[in-house]
């Protein structure tokens, strides 16, 4: 039987895991506390990264509709909830992993899809939101451009060429 400890751990766990755009679970085996603590700033204000008992999240995440695979609960885990941008928090991960060797990237989920850890460091590799929208928006502005300048160029090549045309018949009409 549950104790009403654990059942509260859980309903909290499954809260977040809805709640969250994207998780991350972790393998935080030889960090500090003041590692952590670094980690947990690094990751910004939209990500929440806690300590958790493997058993508890896994049943938190079927609860919540995620299914993961059993090998990620392998370990003392982590997991870091994202409720924000999840490519900040992949590249605060990413980041850190690789100034501290110790915390290992196992996988997670994305809007409910479960990921790998390789796809996970992809997701890091990726530009912010706000960089892909600033490029987007520059995309559309270079195509309007564009399309303008073809626009603005037909009446004016029609005139060149009803101009060409009118000295053309002039030097016609003037040499009969």
């Amino acid at each position: 039987m549950a104790t009403p400890e654990k059942a509260a751990a859980v309903a909290e766990l499954t809260d977040k895991f809805r709640s969250s755009n994207a998780a991350v679970l972790t393998e935080y085996r030889g960090l500090t506390v003041a590692q952590l603590k670094t980690l947990r700033r690094s990751l910004g204000e939209n990500a929440q990264y806690a300590v958790v008992k493997n058993t508890l999240t896994k049943i938190a995440a079927n609860e919540a509709g995620i299914t993961l695979d059993d090998q990620l609960f392998a370990g003392p885990t982590a997991v870091a909830f994202v409720t924000g941008d999840p490519v900040e928090s992949a590249k605060g991960l990413r980041d850190f992993a690789k100034d501290n060797p110790n915390l290992v990237i196992k996988g997670g989920v994305l809007d409910g899809k479960a990921m790998t850890a390789d796809e996970i460091k992809k997701l890091a590799d990726l530009e912010s939101r706000e960089v892909l929208l600033s490029k987007l928006a520059g995309a559309f502005k270079a195509k309007q451009s564009q399309a303008a300048s073809v626009f603005q160029a037909l009446p004016s090549k029609l005139v060149r060429t009803v101009d060409a045309l009118r000295a053309k018949q002039g030097e016609q009409g003037g040499a009969e």
